[in-house]
């Protein structure tokens, strides 16, 4: 298999009343997988713009975006796939998530805020994420995973 340059995504971290907002990015809901919002980067196309451009997209909400808070990245062993994420600390004026909202790509299946001790009953991915989410530290690294849905 001839490698694949890796894909550029941004992801949202948005704390509301204690609660962090996940999705899942999995069409059909083929996996229970669980992940912040984003998705890629076009070519000429800044990360906070990407990223407003995508929460728009998976999760109906607009954003404020503010200082990165991790560097993820991680690959599919069997397909070659490789994604470096570039998380960024979010705010919104509003969290309420509109019942009748639709992933116009059909990619985001669920939208759901979670608190934090929800989140250690979940699968998701990062595993660093709650700790980056509640914690106050700067910005982290999370080194290459093998991820599988």
């Amino acid at each position: 298999m001839k490698p694949r340059s890796p894909r550029v995504a941004v992801r949202a971290v948005i704390l509301h009343d204690d609660k962090l907002l996940l999705v899942n990015a999995w069409p059909n809901g083929r996996s229970d997988l669980l992940c912040a919002p984003g998705g890629g980067v076009d070519a000429g196309q800044s990360l906070p713009d990407a990223l407003r451009r995508e929460m728009k997209e998976e999760t109906g909400l607009d954003v404020t975006v503010h200082q990165p808070c991790l560097v993820n990245e991680f690959h599919d062993p069997k397909s070659g796939f490789h994604q470096v994420e570039v998380f960024f600390r979010c705010t919104i004026d509003d969290a309420t998530l509109d019942p009748t909202w639709q992933d116009p790509e059909g990619v985001v299946t669920q939208r759901r805020w979670v608190s934090r001790q929800e989140i250690n009953e979940l699968r998701v991915k990062p595993s660093s994420l709650a700790a980056v989410a509640w914690g106050e530290s700067g910005l982290t690294y999370d080194p290459l995973e093998p991820i599988q849905s």
